[in-house]
């Protein structure tokens, strides 16, 4: 095979994981090849993505690889000069009821013991920090104040430019139909445009996370369900945290909105019941469900205009955690699928893990981190913050 075509890793995929993770393991010296069935970077979930970047998490796996991820996003313009939009606005996760408040506050032990700034302010509190939230009946929520956002297109564009400049090769317009193999052992990978050679296959194709495992005879627990949002003129800045509400209702199990760099609320919910599949077209429930919502909790933004709504894909696993891992069938293929939409944040924390994995560097925090991500772990149980 020639040259062009043999390469020390493959990653299937260009989004918000298989971008940063080519650009981690090209900056570690391995001439890696990124494959993407759409046509340039990032045009799948990332696109999509609202750009809530937290590591405000109820696990100490995503709490520190989104500690690390936030330090990559927050310094990136001052190392490379691109212009992310990054904004330091922090988290709040508000409680209206007794049970949110119970669960915020047993979450906060295990997230101050895994290094994240996070308190809990009683309702006078988070009215100063948060002066335009309703007051009636407010009970008080957590705040984090080095959580933030920043642009999903810039950013990954950033980091896309950043992987070439190192050397990695993005091939686009290619969908993997097969892996090749010897034995148990991967060797590459086939294509709708040809064959290339790796030892080290990575899957972080997103919602096709699953399609592209069971080329590999894995049965992986991903499923992609549709979530739906919006963006709104700009104003001027009068909100600082994203602003989460996980209190349930008909068609909605949370919403969470924040006020981007350049002034527009951008907003999300998460279905309930899941819409489950691949279909990213808008519906007409959506709009006047969660602005109701929105505007309950902050009056303020009933005189906002929307702009755009739009709709992405949430590759979800059973218990809301991300599966990472090698696989156990297949030697030399790792999974990095299943990210519960939240891959912009996890990714170039985890693109990092991804690297030291590869070259045989993981740490002991990175050993136990990998135990919450298990492609073999049990799937019990539920991610609190999702």
């Amino acid at each position: 095979m020639t040259a062009n075509r043999s390469f020390d890793v493959i990653v299937v995929g260009a989004g918000s994981v298989g971008t940063p993770a080519a650009l981690a393991l090209a900056g570690a010296g391995l001439k890696v090849l990124a494959v993407d069935r759409q046509p340039s970077v990032g045009q799948g979930s990332n696109k999509r993505a609202i750009g809530g970047l937290r590591a405000t998490h109820s696990d100490p796996a995503k709490i520190r690889i989104c500690l690390r991820s936030l330090e990559i996003f927050s310094t990136w313009a001052d190392r490379f000069g691109d212009d992310i939009e990054w904004y330091k606005g922090g988290y709040s996760y508000v409680a209206y009821r007794p049970e949110e408040e119970r669960t915020f506050k047993e979450l906060l032990v295990a997230q101050k013991a895994s290094g994240l700034d996070i308190d809990w302010h009683d309702a006078a509190s988070l009215l100063g920090i948060i002066p335009d939230l309703n007051p009636e009946g407010l009970i008080g929520g957590t705040f984090s104040p080095d959580d933030g956002n920043a642009s999903p297109l810039l950013a990954i564009h950033a980091f896309y430019r950043r992987a070439k400049s190192l050397g990695a090769v993005f091939r686009f317009d290619e969908t993997v139909t097969g892996l090749t193999t010897d034995g148990a052992r991967v060797t590459g990978v086939r294509t709708d445009k040809g064959t290339y050679a790796a030892p080290v296959v990575i899957d972080a194709a997103g919602p096709w996370g699953a399609e592209v495992a069971a080329l590999a005879g894995i049965d992986v627990p991903v499923r992609p369900d549709s979530h739906e949002a919006a963006v709104t003129e700009a104003v001027a800045r009068f909100l600082g945290p994203m602003i989460v509400d996980i209190r349930p209702v008909a068609g909605s199990a949370n919403y969470y909105f924040y006020q981007h760099a350049t002034g527009q609320i951008i907003f999300c919910i998460t279905p309930s019941p899941s819409i489950w599949g691949m279909d990213e077209r808008e519906t007409s429930g959506f709009l006047p469900m969660v602005a109701r919502r929105m505007v309950d909790l902050m009056p303020r933004l009933k005189n906002l205009r929307v702009r755009r709504t739009w709709r992405g894909l949430y590759p979800m696993t059973p218990d809301g955690f991300p599966i990472v891992g090698w696989a156990r069938e297949v030697e030399g293929f790792m999974l990095a699928v299943g990210m519960c939409g939240q891959g912009f944040m996890l990714g170039p924390g985890l693109g990092e893990l991804i690297a030291r994995m590869v070259l045989d560097r993981a740490t002991d925090d990175d050993r136990e981190s990998l135990t919450y991500l298990s492609p073999y772990r049990e799937f019990k149980g539920q991610e609190k913050l999702k």
